[in-house]
């Protein structure tokens, strides 16, 4: 039976290691030795997971890309996988004393930590996002947020708030931020987004009335858009994007 090849997931802040391959890009299968001495190490389903303090530089085989361009570059069970071992390092960066006795958190088992003190336990957390695509007719709302990084048009989002269900989220982020009332609302999937933890959850809807009343503490602008003057929207990454997608194929058929 073949050996199993370890990858070595490293990071440096948000970017990540990548191997030059005849191929293309890959996760290196043995520690990039330039990067020694480690500042932490995880063992993440059977990968290892590196964050180092000082990042590639000049190097012929390896190369430092952001988590998010790596998309690009690695298959998605790969991506995934980075994602992952990201999170779970963010998790373990921000975790090291005990936030009831401030004592020494250690390690219990591989996604848990124990205080040596006072034994509180504890796990990684997710920020919990809702999303969703509204549909009017032909045309679909697009907005741009004010923390966009760009100009692009995505969905209407948020977090969800303590004591309320996902569908209660949505609701209240569309009234929210746009004033609208929606209809038939219904699932679509789901997303990790380890920027830096968390997990985004998509949905449709239709409208159903109210005009638009943008939260401009939030939003800058927002609008109705047809498929053929859509305004620059989100990269494939996104469950955003595959919102869109998905609204775009239904609406040629």
């Amino acid at each position: 039976m073949p050996a199993t090849t370890t990858q070595y997931f490293v990071f440096c802040q948000s970017d990540l290691v990548l191997e030059r391959t005849q191929e293309g890009y890959a996760i290196p299968t043995e520690p990039p030795v330039e990067t020694k001495p480690w500042t932490t190490v995880m063992d993440v389903d059977g990968a290892k997971a590196y964050r180092i303090d000082t990042p590639l530089t000049d190097n012929e085989r390896f190369e430092m890309c952001p988590l998010r361009q790596s998309y690009y570059k690695l298959s998605e069970s790969d991506y995934l996988k980075a994602g992952k071992c990201q999170e779970l390092l963010y998790w373990d960066q921000n975790t090291k004393f005990c936030g009831v006795c401030g004592g020494q958190m250690r390690f219990d088992t591989a996604i848990s930590k124990k205080c040596e003190h006072c034994g509180k336990e504890i796990w990684p957390s997710l920020a919990i996002a809702i999303i969703v695509l509204i549909k009017k007719g032909n045309e679909v709302l697009l907005v741009n947020a004010k923390s966009f990084r760009d100009n692009h048009y995505g969905l209407v989002a948020g977090f969800v708030e303590t004591g309320e269900t996902l569908e209660e989220a949505v609701y209240r982020e569309v009234k929210e931020e746009t004033g609208l009332h929606i209809t038939n609302l219904r699932y679509f999937g789901s997303q990790p987004w380890p920027y830096p933890c968390g997990l985004m959850v998509g949905f449709t809807a239709d409208y159903d009335f109210g005009k638009i009343h943008l939260q401009r503490s939030e939003l800058s602008k927002g609008s109705w858009f047809d498929r053929y003057h859509l305004p620059h929207i989100p990269e494939k990454l996104s469950i955003a994007r595959q919102l869109i997608d998905h609204w775009l194929e239904e609406d040629s058929e």
